[in-house]
């Protein structure tokens, strides 16, 4: 029976409970939702499905898992038990062994079939299989064992070349192995040769010094590199044993693939492992060894880091504003842009990248089309919100979005996913651009927060301390919870680990409070702890006689914005100094204030007096500035009679037209040159037009500001509730329906999955089908073929009537259905 088709019917048997587990375990299964069962079966057993729920199993549900894999065989339908499982799992119990394989079959990745041919069926004793796409998605090494000797022989033609002539040179040396006469047979003959422990210790009983090392480091692995494999598998055959290596290759225990890689085969990997197929088996994840820091210096850490995080910010977007950051052709933020922000911010280029990252990422800074340049968007809400709500908004927007910061200024081949978008050196990701996207960012930042609280919990000893988390700590437990996933989480989670610091959601090494609370996805209680530790932002400064201000303590960003506009600020952290001089008063000047101005915001956001040097130069710089003015005009009236002039600035129409006296005989005007000649008219006048009206210059309109806020909500693990209820009525009712019988295939979809599982069993069994084409004028036919490859929608087949091989469409096949099982 087809695969798909026994799921089906396992499917149907179970009850509500069950399948409401099953759809929260794997949400994928009913979206978008299914008509019946088989069609369910179909989609639990599909290629993506499977690799999704293989993502969330832990290290021993994998080893479990991928031990059934290899004792079984889904196309010959050969099964194993729990029993026979526990022997081959060093570590195990039978009772662990099936508690595991029930979780695994709650999850749909294994079903429950018939004994294999020959074994006595016990009333205890169940046997099972895993779903028919697992030998897809575990890869070619699973548990780390490589392939069969006849596995490689079908696959490496420059093996098979020579597996007779090792064998039978193996037989002439003196060794206990049966000849053979083609490649095949030399397979197996190997294979038997090397298929005990105790065979392959007589083997290696005559080995040279370190081969026993070699060996160990093929033991979690089955591949390893070795510079020009291949020749010395040709040289070691004429007897040339110089090393570990070429012994190995001479004696096919290490088996080239091509010119700088090897490969273990599964017998001598198993040989190694003592016959068993996992050494390593235990139900408890490892301790990591960690260190201890004070609470009060985790929050004092924290919360240093959330006020120098929000000051650079400010910082940042002031820059931002005042002059737009450049961007380089490619996509991104250039060196020149980041070394201008460094030397202004006062901290290293890599810092700045991160920064506009986060700024980019929580919607603070945006890119204009127009200039293809970054600025600040218009009546900013961040800027006038309190301090924890700034800080809320940053970690949402991190939390939820796909952009990694830390990955500014990484070599582009070093970042596993990334786009490939380079900086003008042409080697790293430059700030702001593609290269530093990564669609699976929520996810793993989610995980790793996870993944710090169960650490931390584990470690509390009751002193009020805290556990510092190193990333070594953190991917031990992310490679043990979820093993499929560590890959992603070695290239993310160093990253994370700094942003999460930066960010204040780590402290000292330690997990903070506010920390805890986002990983236990409550934001609020993170906000309310903030709001209670957070010191207030201050509103005033220390004048002082050598031309500076002091800040005592953080400033609230509109202070810091008109202090930044006025004096240029120096040094690093809260005390911030801000230096003041001709240049910088006359920034403030050109700004729109003028001395007395001036001088009465510093003297109200001051603690102390104005010092006099400092009155003397905000005086001095306002004496000398303005003796050029600039304004705006659309047009001007020019008249040799300045009372007709007087007369019109004094009437009615002065404040429509915006009329300014520059002259006594020259007046200008706000209003556009043939308007302005309209109300002139208008008014008994006979005004003439100098010129051409200047040609209206276009400009996208801005879109209705609305607002930007980001609101994180966690990635959803699991459907809704009325989601699932509603794929049951739907289930249950395909189920009752006239006609129904259980197992049954329904829909294009289903009939497509069971037609190419047919297919990938008859190419692995080489095995005859009858399969029912159409051509191009709608006729059909069966046809007797032998199917050799599937891919891009074609089917590779030879016709053993007119011994020749063909190509179909997959699109053309109304059915597939084996020659054999037909004979029967």
């Amino acid at each position: 029976m087809s695969l798909i088709r026994a799921l089906g019917m396992e499917l149907e048997a179970r009850s509500d409970d069950s399948l409401r587990a099953l759809f929260a375990a794997r949400p994928d299964l009913i979206s978008p939702s299914v008509p019946d069962f088989a069609a369910l079966a179909a989609r639990a057993t599909s290629r993506v499905s499977v690799q999704r729920a293989l993502e969330r199993l832990n290290r021993p549900q994998m080893q479990v898992l991928e031990t059934l894999h290899l004792c079984t065989n889904t196309d010959t339908g050969h099964s194993a038990s729990a029993e026979g499982l526990h022997q081959l799992i060093r570590g195990s119990s039978p009772a662990v062994v099936e508690q595991i394989i029930g979780t695994l079959q709650e999850l749909a990745l294994v079903h429950p079939a018939a004994p294999p041919h020959g074994t006595p069926a016990a009333a205890d004793q169940q046997f099972f299989l895993p779903v028919g796409s697992l030998k897809d998605v575990v890869g070619i090494y699973p548990a780390g064992l490589g392939r069969s000797y006849t596995e490689l022989v079908r696959l490496q033609p420059a093996f098979a070349q020579r597996a007779v002539r090792l064998v039978a040179e193996l037989h002439r040396s003196g060794f206990a192995i049966h000849g053979a006469t083609t490649p095949m047979e030399a397979a197996l003959a190997l294979q038997h040769w090397t298929s005990s422990p105790e065979a392959l210790q007589d083997i290696l009983a005559k080995a040279p010094e370190r081969t026993t090392a070699l060996l160990a480091k093929f033991r979690n692995w089955a591949m390893g590199a070795v510079p020009q494999a291949q020749r010395k598998a040709s040289v070691a055959t004429e007897g040339a044993d110089v090393g570990p290596v070429d012994w190995l290759l001479a004696r096919g225990l290490l088996v080239p693939l091509d010119a700088a890689h090897v490969e273990l085969p599964h017998s001598v990997g198993l040989a190694l492992r003592g016959g068993a197929i996992i050494n390593d088996f235990t139900l408890s994840p490892p301790v990591a060894e960690l260190g201890r820091t004070t609470a009060a210096l985790r929050r004092n850490a924290a919360l240093s880091a959330i006020s120098e995080t929000l000051r650079l910010v400010s910082e940042l977007l002031h820059a931002v504003k005042t002059q737009p950051l450049a961007t380089l052709r490619s996509g991104g933020v250039g060196v020149r842009e980041l070394r201008r922000l460094s030397d202004q911010l006062r901290i290293d280029q890599g810092a700045v990248g991160r920064l506009l990252e986060l700024c980019g990422l929580a919607g603070l800074i945006r890119l204009d089309v127009d200039s293809s340049s970054w600025v600040q968007p218009p009546e900013l809400e961040w800027l006038v919100l309190p301090r924890q709500e700034q800080w809320l908004w940053l970690v949402n927007a991190w939390l939820a979005s796909e952009r990694v910061p830390s990955m500014v200024g990484q070599p582009v081949n070093s970042a596993p996913g990334a786009a490939a978008a380079r900086s003008a050196s042409g080697t790293t990701i430059a700030a702001l651009s593609a290269g530093a996207q990564r669609p699976d960012a929520p996810v793993v930042r989610k995980r790793i927060l996870e993944i710090l609280l169960e650490l931390t919990r584990e470690a509390e000893d009751g002193d009020g301390g805290a556990p510092v988390l190193d990333a070594a700590a953190v991917l031990q437990r992310a490679e043990w919870s979820q093993p499929r996933m560590a890959r992603r989480f070695s290239s993310l989670i160093r990253g994370v680990l700094a942003e999460a610091e930066m960010l204040g959601l780590v402290g000292s090494g330690a997990l903070s409070q506010l920390g805890s609370a986002f990983a236990e996805d409550d934001p609020d209680a993170a906000l309310a702890i903030l709001g209670e530790h957070l010191p207030a932002a201050l509103n005033h400064v220390l004048l002082q006689a050598d031309l500076t201000a002091v800040a005592p303590g953080y400033l609230s960003p509109a202070l810091t914005e008109q202090l930044q506009g006025m004096a240029d600020a120096e040094g690093q952290g809260p005390a911030t100094i801000y230096r003041f001089s001709a240049e910088s008063i006359k920034r403030a000047l050109d700004g729109g204030y003028d001395a007395a101005g001036l001088l009465a915001f510093l003297r109200e956001h001051s603690a102390t007096a104005v010092p006099q040097p400092l009155q003397y130069l905000v005086e001095d710089t306002a004496s000398r500035h303005g003796r050029l003015h600039v304004g705006q005009a659309a047009s001007f009236i020019h008249s040799e009679d300045e009372t007709a002039l007087t007369d019109l600035l004094a009437g009615p129409k002065a404040a429509q037209l915006g009329l300014v006296r520059l002259a006594p005989t020259v007046v200008a005007s706000s209003a556009p040159p043939r308007e302005l000649a309209a109300v002139l008219r208008s008014l008994g006048l006979s005004p003439s037009v100098d010129g051409a009206e200047p040609a209206a210059h276009l400009r996208r309109s801005a879109a209705p500001q609305e607002s930007l806020r980001p609101v994180y909500t966690a990635p959803r693990m699991a459907p809704a509730a009325e989601e699932v209820e509603a794929q049951l009525d739907v289930l249950r009712q395909a189920g009752t329906a006239v006609g129904h019988h259980p197992g049954a295939a329904s829909g294009s979809e289903v009939a497509t999955q069971l037609g190419l599982e047919a297919l990938q069993r008859a190419i692995r069994l080489k095995q005859r089908i009858n399969m029912n084409v159409v051509d191009n004028l709608g006729n059909a036919s069966l046809e007797v073929v032998v199917p050799l490859s599937v891919s891009g929608g074609r089917v590779r087949v030879f016709d053993p009537a007119k011994d020749t091989e063909r190509v179909l469409s997959v699109h053309r096949i109304i059915d597939i259905e084996a020659a054999e099982e037909l004979r029967q």
